[in-house]
Order: structure tokens, then sequence, then C-alpha cells
């Protein structure tokens, strides 16, 4: 179904050709009375489970498995006329099936669906239910439109910048250039399947960036900007010309400044390849993780059943504090020590120790010496901003780029995205942020795209993360900084459980472990501008009980 636009619904059915009537499978699924408006039901047609909406006075049919990951939808939060994923977010549309927040990438197909005698009939094509899933219509470049857009960066942002810029028939010319060898890819996986096979992480292949002219330049870095002449020139001598620009040069890993970091068996997680080294090196060694984010409580995780033993070290009180707080990291902190992972807390590491060249041993500045054959550093990041030096361009005094709600930086015609810049967070009272979450810079890149072409399009998406421990995913959604109080649902010892983060009496973000869909519930609330009280979640059914 890739570039055709979606069947209307509550029309009679259109005459078709016999052999495509041979695909087609209908079925009475509900009385019209069984889904008042507002309402969506999980219906099966032809074995096949369909998505049924009924809003803005409309009955629609989707595909009911989110583009993502598969998620189903019938366990979502429908808003209005969309539907919104219970495992990441992704939002669609009821009525068209088009992807309207990320971290999807892809729409959904859209059935037929009529009203004949009170009850409620859906027809699928069993040809195209296959597929699950489709692009939103797509345009093309034309070679005698001269202008150019360049983007700086092979990530999130970038990929959906372009598509959002042929989404909208921008017809000039689109150059994505990245200093990596593959084409962008979800580097969320990295943590999470370690041994991944890089094709497999693809976030589109090379024909789609053919067929919507879409270039692609790879180990290929921009090395300096003039801002003046509107040019960027590349670590190979080439100089390239723009009439807009996007920045989204992502952030890279800091480095231990301590002596033993250069040694072989110290690794950091950035690329398929460090995660392919790390799953190779670690197994039956005694692995040790300093630092306590998201990505290196995820590696312990991983780690669980094929390092020999593994051992994390800290600087904060908990895992995640930064983000989190003290009693969500606590509780990870003790899910992971139950099963047998060693924390040290509240300490820095001093030297890291070699035997014939290879780790032996950590040293911590307590004096305590920790014997380990691996060490992975996660100790967070540093802004890939170098290319701005000499520019007008302003940065923050951590080098991050700071843009205005449309992505665009002090600068005419330069926009930035991604977990480079810093940018105004609607939910938050238009603070200046700096998130690096996939989902954000996907909604950065659209923005940008659409500003690109004079939309007055402003930034309004809640972030939302998610992040796998014991096989199971926390979800995290909106922006807890300053919070005073957690409010706790569900049962922590189950290991299934609810936090609210309150502050002012109002919700501002929420967290959830194996406890779906309220983490989505409380994005799509966010995302309305509706205070969310505490009292309201303390007697709201929704923030209570979940479905599994």
């Amino acid at each position: 179904m890739s570039g055709t636009e979606p069947p209307s619904s509550n029309v009679p059915f259109l005459e078709s050709d016999p052999e495509e009537n041979q695909d087609e499978v209908t079925e009475a699924v509900c009385l019209e009375s069984d889904l008042k408006e507002g309402q969506m039901m999980e219906v099966e047609v032809g074995g096949h489970t369909v998505l049924l909406t009924h809003t803005g006075g409309k009955y629609s049919a989707l595909e009911n498995q989110c583009t993502h990951y598969g998620a189903p939808l019938s366990q979502g939060v429908i808003s209005g006329t969309k539907v919104r994923c219970p495992w990441h977010g992704s939002c669609f549309n009821t009525h068209t099936g088009d992807l309207e927040e990320f971290p999807g990438i892809d729409s959904l197909p859209c059935h037929k669906v009529k009203i004949q005698n009170n009850q409620v009939y859906v027809s699928i094509n069993k040809k195209n239910v296959r597929q699950g899933k489709r692009i939103k219509p797509m345009g093309v470049g034309d070679p005698g439109n001269p202008h150019t857009v360049l983007l700086i960066g092979g990530g999130a942002a970038s990929l959906s910048c372009a598509e959002t810029l042929r989404q909208e028939n921008y017809s000039g010319r689109i150059i994505m250039v990245s200093r990596d060898y593959l084409l962008p890819y979800d580097k969320t996986r990295l943590s999470k399947v370690m041994n991944v096979h890089s094709e497999s992480i693809l976030l589109r292949g090379m024909e789609f960036y053919q067929h919507y002219d879409i270039e692609v330049w790879l180990k290929k870095e921009a090395i300096s900007l003039d801002t003046d002449a509107k040019t960027v020139t590349f670590d190979d001598g080439t100089i390239q010309s723009y009439n807009q620009l996007l920045i989204s040069t992502g952030c890279r890993a800091k480095t231990l400044d301590v002596p033993g970091m250069n040694l072989k068996n110290v690794l950091m997680l950035e690329t398929p390849e460090n995660a392919r080294q790390i799953h190779a090196t670690c197994e039956g060694t005694r692995v040790a993780l300093v630092g306590t984010s998201f990505v290196g409580m995820e590696v312990a995780s991983y780690m669980l059943n094929k390092a020999s033993s593994i051992t994390v070290i800290g600087s904060s009180d908990a895992p995640y504090q930064n983000t989190l707080g003290k009693e969500i990291g606590r509780i990870t902190l003790m899910m992971l020590e139950d099963k047998g992972v060693k924390f040290h807390m509240n300490q820095f590491v001093a030297e890291i120790r070699e035997a014939n060249g290879k780790v032996k041993e950590i040293v911590l500045k307590s004096g305590e010496v920790i014997p380990v054959d691996v060490v992975i550093v996660g100790i967070g990041v540093n802004p890939n901003s170098e290319l701005l030096r000499g520019t007008q361009i302003k940065m923050d005094h951590k080098k991050f780029v700071v843009v205005d709600k449309f992505m665009k930086t002090n600068v005419a015609d330069v926009f930035c995205g991604g977990d480079v810049c810093t940018f105004p967070l609607t939910m938050a009272k238009n603070q200046q942020v700096n998130i690096g979450h996939w989902q954000m810079a996907q909604a950065h890149g659209k923005t940008a795209a659409l500003n690109m072409l004079g939309r007055q399009s402003e930034l309004n998406s809640v972030p939302f993360y998610w992040t796998v421990l014991l096989g199971k995913t926390m979800r995290y959604a909106g922006f807890g900084e300053g919070y005073t109080e957690v409010l706790l649902k569900g049962k922590v010892e189950d290991r299934k459980f609810l936090g609210l983060y309150i502050k002012d009496e109002e919700v501002i973000a929420a967290v959830s472990f194996n406890f779906d869909p309220p983490v989505s519930a409380v994005a799509e609330r966010l995302l309305t501008g509706r205070v969310l009280t505490k009292q309201e979640v303390q007697y709201v059914k929704l923030f209570t009980e979940s479905n599994q």
C-alpha cells in the first residue's frame, strides 16, 4: 500500500474487478451500538486482527499492530481522532492511519467499513494485510529545482526531516551526510540486542532513499561551516552549498580520565560494532560497568546470563537518579541485586590496572580493588558541535546548540535537532532542555522540515522513553525535573508498578514497569496541556490498573 491513500470509511463498497474481490474478506464485526463515540475495540476479520474505532462520528478500521514494534493498539489510548501505542507512544490518525507521533516511522493500512442494518462490516484485502504497514505518500525531487536542503548527521532527526520534506512535496535536492558507514539505523536496539546484525536495524534500505531522491553520503564528515557563504566543507576536501541546513550530529560518549582507559578491554557502546564486541568479549568474563544510565543498566540486564559476574560502579545513590529519581532507581538496583549484580554506589574509578596489556582490576577512589576482565564505560555524552566553532551559531556553556520552538538557530536558514541541541519544552513551560530521546529527535526533524517550508510549526511533543530491565520494559513519559514526590501504584515486589512524578500537586511525568498503558495515557494528557492533578490520579481507575 506504499504511496496510496487509505480508503474512506462509512461509504458503500465500490465495484472492483473480480480478481481483487477474490482477495477480499468481509465480515460483520459488531452492532453499531456496540461502539460508542470515542471508543475502540479489537475485532477479527478472516482470522486477521483489526482495530475498529468510532471517532469524529465515523467508524474506521485499521491494522491493530503498531508499525514500530507490533504492539496491540487496542490496548493503547484513544484521544479524539488519534490512537496512541501502549508500548512506546507512537500515535496514528484513526481516520487515515497516518503516523502522527514517533517513534514509529510508518503509517497504518486502513480497511473498508460500512454500516448496514445496524451492523458494522469490515473488509480486508488478504494481500495488503500481510504488509502490516505503509509509507505515507511522498513526492520526489525535480532536477530543475536548484533549492538544496543539507542534512549533517545520519540519525533519527535527519531521516525524519528528509521524509517530512518529501511528504510535504518538497521537490528540491535533499542531501544527508553521515560520517558513519551505515544508513540511519535504530540505535535504541544496540544495548538491548547486542549481537545485532547491522543490516537488521536499518530504518530504511538504500532503495527507499533512491526512490524518493534523497542523496546519502556515507563515511564523510563535515569539518567546517560558513554561514555567510552557506557552504559546508568536508574531510575529503569537497565543499557543498545549501539553501537550508539541519545540524543533527548527535553526541559522543564521554571517556574516563583515568590511567588505563586505553587498555584493550575497556569498551564503550556507540555503534553496532561496539555492541557485537561487547557481546563477544563479555561472555564468561568478569564485567564492570562504570555509570548507571539507562544504557548501562540495559547492558547489565543483557549480560546477566552471559558474564560470569557483573559489577556496577555509580557516582550517585541509585541508578537513573538524574532522570527517574532515587525511588525508582533503588527499585531497579534491588531488582538487579536479586540477580547477583553487585553495586558500588557513590564511588569513582581512580585507575584501571592491567596485566599483559589487558584489564586486570579497577581501583576505586575509596581504595577498594575490584578484579575484572572487561570494563564498559557509560558516564554520559558530549555534543558533537565542533563543526560550529568560529560561527555565529549560539551554543550554551556545555556546547549544545540553542534552538527555538521552530528548531531554528539564531542564524538564518540553519536548523538543529536531536541530541546536540537544547530546545524549549512546551510541557515544562518552555524551559530550555536537552533530552536525548529517540522519539524527540524524530520530532525535531519533522518540525525543522515543516519550518523550512514556511509552515510555522511549533515543536509540541511529550518526551517518551523506554528501557529494558530483566526482559521487561520500563516506560517513561514527561519531564520530571524538580518533582517533589513520587506516587507509586501497583506492587513493587511483584515487579509491576506505576510511578507518578508530582510537582505543585500536578503530574509532570510517569514511569511504569510491566504496567501498560498508563504511561501512554499520561503522555496524551500532558500533550493536551490539561492539568493532571495528584488528587485526580489517586482516584481514576486508569492509573491503578493495567491491561497486563
